[in-house]
């Protein structure tokens, strides 16, 4: 057992799963050790497990009861119910279960498809992952999963293994909408690609549309594009030119794949390999919608000062070729940043620019994301839609 000091208790009891190592009394066990946290009274306050790190124990419940693997069944089978009853038409891949969103910290599991993708995430949610697999393998075929991979470590360090079913030896069709993507379940950043953004993308296929029955030709640039799903919704919408623009060529070739595959003529993509930086320096044309979706600038706090200039840099280098009077979509997946200093980077990125800007709407991950509300740290996605004056 451990003591939490006075400043957290409130937190606690409103619904934040983190406690951090120096708000405890006490000494922590081993990572993956279930902890019974008490307040200053010594009344029962949570329980959940030990982690190593800043964080000292993720929270699985506030209710006395033991942390075993019917509490994981009981979360399991409400997080997949939600999902049951909400998953949009069209649409075969979603987040099944987003850790402390399911009440279930550090657990992530993606479905693409008839595959799955299993991430545990810390050395504590680790230490369980065998009755979590367990209780997949119970769960999973009901729903038409046939092969669940199980994805760890980073970088040069990733690894993905099949729990059951067979790992695939190339990407996967995915249907999101309507529209057909590629996933690198084995080689693709994240669990295979970013389901955080289908409502965004499903919005920038709505706003194309509406752009060409405006009578505009919608131009649209894909910043950061990855795979293209955000080019496939433009495309879709459509838009008569887009640039997918990514650093990363194998994943721009799986863009170029998908576009055929959406009955959409090739004449009208263009994916560039290049920094986008670099290319943004090179152009002279202007787009009617710019979509601006980099990687985490700001992975940790002490990388945080850094990531807000370099998203005010990308703010600064990507308005300029936005036509007058266009839409820029810009988001930020740092949960280091939240709102309020992204869209700070944006009205700082617009002063460097020389272009005035207009909010008009703010949207983040959809509902297979959800955010306890006493958890502002878990709302890490944001995206924030202007218009760009002159």
């Amino acid at each position: 057992m451990v003591e939490l000091g006075k400043a957290l208790e409130r937190a606690v009891g409103g619904g934040h799963p983190w406690i951090f190592r120096d708000a405890l009394v006490g000494e922590l066990p081993e990572p993956g050790e279930v902890v019974t946290v008490l307040d200053r009274k010594r009344r029962f306050l949570a329980r959940g497990l030990a982690e190593r790190g800043p964080i000292g124990v993720r929270v699985f419940t506030t209710e006395d009861r033991a942390l075993d693997r019917e509490l994981l069944a009981e979360r399991l089978d409400s997080a997949l119910d939600l999902r049951r009853r909400l998953a949009p038409p069209a649409t075969d891949s979603l987040r099944l279960v987003h850790g402390e969103g399911d009440r279930l910290p550090g657990v992530v599991v993606d479905r693409y498809a008839e595959h799955a993708v299993l991430r545990c995430d810390g050395e504590a949610i680790e230490r369980w992952r065998e009755p979590i697999e367990a209780l997949l393998r119970e769960r999973l075929p009901g729903l038409g999963v046939r092969t669940l991979l199980r994805r760890s470590g980073r970088g040069e360090h990733k690894r993905v293994e099949p729990v059951f079913g067979r790992l695939p030896t190339e990407a996967i069709e995915i249907r999101e909408h309507g529209m057909r993507l590629l996933v690198d379940l084995v080689r693709g950043q994240k669990t295979g690609m970013f389901l955080d953004h289908r409502q965004n993308r499903a919005r920038v296929r709505e706003l194309v549309a509406g752009l060409g029955e405006a009578g505009y030709a919608p131009r649209v640039a894909n910043l950061f594009g990855y795979t293209g799903g955000f080019s496939i919704a433009a495309g879709l919408g459509g838009a008569a030119k887009v640039v997918t623009v990514d650093v990363a060529a194998p994943a721009l070739a799986l863009a170029d794949r998908a576009w055929p595959l959406n009955e959409l003529e090739p004449g009208r993509h263009y994916g560039a390999a290049a920094p986008v930086e670099r290319w943004l320096a090179e152009q002279r044309g202007q787009f009617e919608l710019v979509v601006a979706d980099p990687p985490s600038f700001a992975p940790s706090r002490a990388t945080r000062d850094r990531g807000l200039g370099a998203y005010r840099a990308l703010h600064a280098a990507a308005l300029p070729i936005v036509a007058d009077g266009g839409l820029y979509l810009a988001a930020s997946c740092s949960s280091q940043v939240d709102r309020a200093a992204f869209e700070d980077t944006l009205r700082k990125g617009a002063r460097m620019a020389r272009v005035e800007l207009a909010v008009l709407e703010r949207g983040g991950a959809g509902f297979d994301h959800p955010t306890p509300l006493g958890f502002p740290e878990g709302e890490y996605l944001v995206a924030t839609l202007c218009r760009v004056l002159r």
